[in-house]
């Protein structure tokens, strides 16, 4: 009876043991994607515009796999809908525009869904947008990439609110999409602060190909440029007309992919 007791009891020990492993084993498994699964992360910016708002709406984006014809094959990988101000994405700013787990393969496009209700504010007073086939079909970027089995794969969809919004008429505006997509991986940033920090200055970086522009905040005096190919940029930095400050410049900043050049404190003298 005594031998018995002891291998039940040696039995019930066991059986904790290997059920407590299996718990553990199964946890570990669903932390992660699935073998033959990858992550994308999306994220959108802005360069300013000379408006008081401008409000996108987005119901669905999506992203197109090559195994598939150009009607098919679109994989969502955010269907919540969100309005975005693109105008606060500035300076560093961003919003996740799609954080999900794709199949590992090669991808072609992305596609954003745009809802009702997108508009731009000017003196304080909103008026609708004019997007002919944002909500039907959506706007829809070309950009290759490859999604690969346990990897994060990071992006910045660059919006250029300045250059998208177009005035058609008496305060009728259509959105003309202009978007620059460029993985995080190849990309940098540029920052620094501006001195008087109340004095909007408006921060231009050129590679000789491209300009990119933010405005420091009157704050702080911050400001960050991002999704910049790394390489050699000139700067200007030029102050609103009404702060009497002359334009400065910065010549061969050096950016370089996944860092930031912080170039401190830039100080701008009174004309």
């Amino acid at each position: 009876m005594y031998m018995q007791r002891k291998f039940l009891k040696l039995m019930g020990i066991y059986l904790s043991l290997f059920a407590a492993m299996t718990f553990l084993f199964g946890c570990s498994d669903s932390t992660g994607p699935a073998t033959g699964q990858g992550q994308i992360m999306m994220k959108m910016v802005d360069a300013p515009g000379d408006y008081d708002q401008v409000n996108i709406v987005v119901t669905k984006v999506e992203v197109h796999s090559d195994v598939a014809d150009s009607t098919s094959g679109w994989v969502t990988i955010n269907n919540n809908t969100s309005t975005y101000d693109l105008l606060s994405l500035r300076n560093g700013a961003n919003a996740i525009l799609g954080d999900a787990t794709l199949d590992a393969g090669h991808y072609t496009q992305i596609r954003l869904i745009i809802g009702a209700g997108s508009n731009v504010v000017v003196n304080g007073k909103a008026y609708s947008l004019d997007i002919s086939s944002g909500a039907q079909t959506g706007i829809k970027l070309n950009h290759e990439f490859d999604i690969k089995d346990g990897q994060v794969y990071s992006l910045l969809l660059d919006f250029n609110a300045e250059s998208s919004i177009i005035l058609t008429g008496n305060n009728q505006y259509k959105l003309k999409p202009v978007i620059r997509v460029i993985p995080e991986v190849i990309s940098g940033t540029i920052s620094g602060k501006i001195t008087p920090l109340t004095v909007k200055t408006t921060v231009t970086a050129s590679n000789g190909i491209d300009t990119f522009t933010t405005v420091s905040d009157t704050t702080s005096g911050s400001f960050k440029l991002v999704a910049l190919l790394a390489g050699s940029y000139n700067l200007t930095f030029t102050p609103a007309a009404y702060a009497n400050y002359n334009d400065t410049t910065k010549a061969s900043v050096l950016v370089t992919a996944e860092q930031n050049t912080d170039i401190g404190t830039i100080n701008l003298s009174s004309k």
